[in-house]
């Protein structure tokens, strides 16, 4: 695994700074009613200490901020997912969308977080959005929690060596209407993480340089 002398926060920068990580995603089957939607990938240094922006920290320092979502919703029930949502009238952009949402949901302090770079939109076509991802970095971490139990149950800081670990990742396939969809995935002590959020934090950790190599082959059926 490549380590950029500066760490793991130059290694996220270098590694969008040109757009060429790319999720590929099944385009939106009708993409003028598209909803707008940014979400918050929000990396920290773990054990909740500061994250000095020149701080040497190298991946495997690192946890990333994720949320369960609420069984009832209409949208991604129960799914593992970046804090986000849709775009409302009065945010000013996908930052203050990313922001505005991941304070809602989570608590966190917005103040703490530096924005790093807004991603290119990458289409969500389960839930027909276009998702703007906001990447950040966690300089003064907060406090966070399931702030409303109707939207999201359980937040959690996930280390990121146990997603980069092989015996954590496998394909996830999903069947339906005949067509079975492959993906990757993370079992983190049993909590899945797949679909969108999954096919994010891959393609950036290959784009960062921070992929073990893992066995894809080994795959297993998730549920809705």
């Amino acid at each position: 695994m490549s380590m950029h002398p500066r760490g793991a926060r130059a290694e996220l920068l270098a590694a969008v700074a040109d757009h060429s990580w790319g999720v590929r995603i099944p385009q939106l089957a009708d993409p003028q009613s598209a909803h707008d939607a940014a979400v918050l990938i929000l990396f920290g240094v773990l054990d909740r200490i500061p994250a000095p922006t020149a701080g040497p920290a190298v991946a495997r320092d690192l946890d990333v901020l994720l949320q369960r979502r609420a069984p009832t919703l209409s949208s991604h029930p129960g799914q593992v997912s970046f804090p986000g949502g849709r775009v409302e009238p009065d945010d000013a952009d996908a930052v203050a969308t990313a922001l505005r949402e991941a304070e809602e949901e989570t608590g966190l302090d917005p103040d703490g977080v530096e924005i790093l770079a807004t991603l290119p939109v990458i289409p969500l076509a389960a839930s027909n959005h276009l998702v703007t991802p906001v990447l950040a970095w966690w300089q003064s971490p907060s406090r966070v929690v399931a702030v409303d139990h109707a939207e999201t149950v359980e937040v959690f800081r996930v280390p990121v060596a146990q997603l980069l670990d092989p015996a954590t990742r496998f394909t996830s396939t999903l069947t339906r209407m005949g067509h079975t969809f492959r993906g990757p995935a993370f079992d983190v002590d049993g909590t899945i993480v797949w679909g969108f959020t999954a096919m994010v934090l891959d393609a950036l950790f290959d784009a960062a340089g921070w992929t073990v190599p893992w066995d894809a082959s080994v795959e297993r059926t998730v549920d809705l």
